[in-house]
């Protein structure tokens, strides 16, 4: 059996319930889907504290606003969602699930994010779970009054830095260059708080431990000296990985796996557009995901009045 709507959006972060938002708002049929919670990866920041016109708010709270926002207009937005198949290619294109349920639309937004950038070395998968995190939110107050690490140095390492010093009895940050690619304010929160150290210009060489993380190894890049970190968590930020591979036969690709797109943010594929952090983009925020967002939602509506006329 299938459903079919006007629009259907693929992923329910910032990007996708924005674009949810404006086609909904325009009387537009819309299907929101997510194979993941709602929210994506904002769900996981323990604080938002740049969202124009919110002073200071959580991920997951600002997700549920917008959740709550997007259905208030008549979105019909899934969670958790075990897709099967995605075809892009006819006029109508058709989402289905593995229990056989189907979902066509003419006009179809990727906005599927992505997943935590894996260090890939010994020990990670081992100890994920078991001391390994890369999820402050979830993970941080199992490590209350303990020494961790955060791996990274961009504004959401730093940021997830001092939001765990709330918890842990310390915090190291490791990172691979001598600077940070942060900016400026957080670089200089985190350097004012007493319970954050630094070790800049580090490898991670992997963990160990025996059922629990108990130890980060790294080497300093100019002088080849080895370090070993003590310490009984360790939470991982070094970028995500755009979830595309569901579409990377169907619409084209950078060689990062990120999903091109023009000006109006529609993709190699008529009627196919991408928002949010799976599309070529310098600046990830969730400001440019909202923005993308709308963007892409607007040319939605415009091909699908080009559709009717």
């Amino acid at each position: 059996m299938r459903t079919d709507y006007d629009l259907i959006v693929l992923g329910a972060g910032p990007a996708g319930l924005t674009a949810g938002i404006y086609a909904a708002r325009a009387r537009r049929s819309v299907l929101v889907l997510d194979t993941g919670t709602i929210g994506g990866q904002t769900v996981l920041s323990y604080h938002v504290a740049n969202y124009p016109g919110v002073t200071e708010t959580s991920g997951r709270a600002l997700s549920q606003a917008m959740l709550q926002q997007a259905r208030a207009f008549g979105c019909d937005v899934k969670a958790f969602a075990q897709i099967a198949e995605v075809d892009l290619s006819a006029p109508l294109k058709t989402i289905t699930l593995k229990d056989g349920t189907a979902f066509g639309a003419p006009a179809v937004i990727l906005a599927s994010g992505g997943v935590p950038r894996k260090l890939g070395v010994q020990g990670e998968d081992r100890f994920v779970g078991r001391g390994i995190s890369y999820c402050a939110t979830c993970d941080g107050d199992f490590f209350t009054d303990r020494p961790i690490a955060v791996i990274g140095g961009g504004n959401s390492a730093l940021e997830e830095a001092v939001a765990l010093s709330r918890y842990a009895s310390s915090v190291t940050i490791i990172h691979e260059f001598d600077h940070f690619q942060a900016e400026p304010w957080i670089v200089a929160e985190a350097r004012a708080n007493e319970k954050i150290s630094f070790l800049m210009n580090q490898r991670v060489l992997g963990f160990s431990g025996d059922t629990q993380l108990s130890a980060v190894s790294s080497v300093d890049k100019e002088t080849g000296f080895a370090v070993e970190t003590r310490v009984d968590g360790c939470f991982i930020f070094i970028g995500y990985v755009p979830n595309s591979g569901a579409f990377a036969h169907q619409v084209k690709l950078t060689e990062y796996g990120e999903i091109v797109t023009d000006g109006s943010l529609e993709t190699s594929l008529s009627g196919v557009f991408a928002a949010g952090d799976v599309r070529q983009k310098r600046v990830r925020q969730v400001t440019t995901a909202v923005a993308d967002g709308t963007i892409a939602a607007l040319a939605a509506l415009e091909f699908l009045s080009d559709l009717a006329a």
